[in-house]
């Protein structure tokens, strides 16, 4: 146990610093997300070359350990009832916005030179919530961390964006009704701290409709990731540059173990008064995951990367606002 302790206590401490760090931003600045304000500070003080090597360890093992078991608490806070409450039509303009975005971004990425790997990150993180997502479909592709962090950037420069522009366009689409509003922001808005922050402007009723659209296109992150499992292992050398020494899970247990909260959550078993508590843990358990992972990540390979992802990510945002806008006003 000491020896635990001594291996992965620095980084871990590291972590968690980081991490309260970025939830006092939060705090002070309520639209700017916990999780992505840790990561940029993690980045920041890793591209410093400051962090000592005895915290490699810990940091590794918070963005794989800890992060899974962030994913997993995500289930707790969503009940199958919600779903189901949306209505027929209300669910079939989700899970249409979620496939059109994903599979149309995963294929559009290549063709414009954009790596398999990247691509599928990226359209991860657009289609269902953000970083979280993107942090999760890495534990099936193995993906580099600059590529992660990338997509967590691109994806959160696109909602932060978002919360200024849909308010805006609210009365120029034609979307008076609050709920209607509410709907469109939760189809096409990535992280839930920006669908809320977005929402809010017009009022109570929009936030309650955006957060229920919202939490479910979150329920098909584990179907989603499952099913790529499942391709990826088929075509590992694709999507991995570690194809050779990586060992693909088709179905990650962090997946079922994500499956079985929200079973819980369906059942009653979690008491309601228990929710807001383990909200708080995943999200920290998320944020110092992030910052695990962004302190390995250097400037120097990020930029190697280009402009193309960011031309996709553009692309594949204003794609899920226009479908999401097109469901919600003649389907929904």
């Amino acid at each position: 146990m000491l020896h635990v302790a001594r291996r992965y206590g620095p980084g871990l401490l590291f972590a968690l610093t980081v991490t309260a760090v970025g939830f006092a931003i939060h705090e002070r600045f309520d639209t700017i997300s916990p999780l992505v304000a840790s990561l940029v500070i993690g980045v920041l003080i890793g591209n410093l070359g400051v962090i000592p090597k005895a915290c490699a360890p810990g940091q590794k093992f918070a963005s794989k350990k800890i992060l899974r078991l962030g994913i997993v608490l995500l289930g707790t806070q969503l009940a199958v009832s919600q779903v189901i409450d949306l209505g027929g039509k209300e669910l079939l303009v989700v899970v249409g916005v979620v496939a059109i975005t994903f599979f149309g971004t995963t294929w559009l990425g290549p063709k414009i030179g954009v790596s398999p790997s990247l691509s599928l990150l990226i359209a991860t993180g657009f289609s269902i919530c953000g970083a979280s997502a993107v942090a999760a479909m890495d534990g099936v592709v193995e993906a580099d961390e600059e590529e992660v962090t990338y997509s967590i950037a691109l994806v959160t420069l696109c909602g932060s964006l978002a919360i200024i522009l849909l308010p805006l366009l609210r009365n120029v689409v034609g979307l008076q009704d609050a709920s209607q509003f509410g709907a469109w922001v939760g189809a096409s808005v990535h992280d839930v701290a920006q669908v809320v922050a977005t929402s809010s402007t017009a009022g109570r009723d929009a936030v309650e409709s955006a957060t229920v659209v919202k939490l479910s296109r979150v329920v098909l992150l584990a179907p989603l990731v499952a099913m790529m499992g499942f391709w990826v292992k088929r075509s590992t050398s694709r999507y991995t540059a570690k194809a050779t020494t990586t060992k693909v899970s088709a179905v990650p247990m962090f997946v079922v173990g994500f499956l079985a909260m929200i079973a819980l959550r369906t059942s009653g078993v979690i008491p309601d008064g228990w929710l807001s508590i383990l909200k708080t843990i995943e999200q920290w358990c998320l944020a110092i995951a992030l910052v695990g992972l962004g302190s390995e990540v250097k400037f120097t390979k990020l930029f190697k990367v280009g402009g193309r992802p960011l031309l996709l990510a553009l692309i594949s945002w204003s794609g899920i606002a226009v479908i999401s806008l097109l469901g919600v006003t003649y389907i929904a």
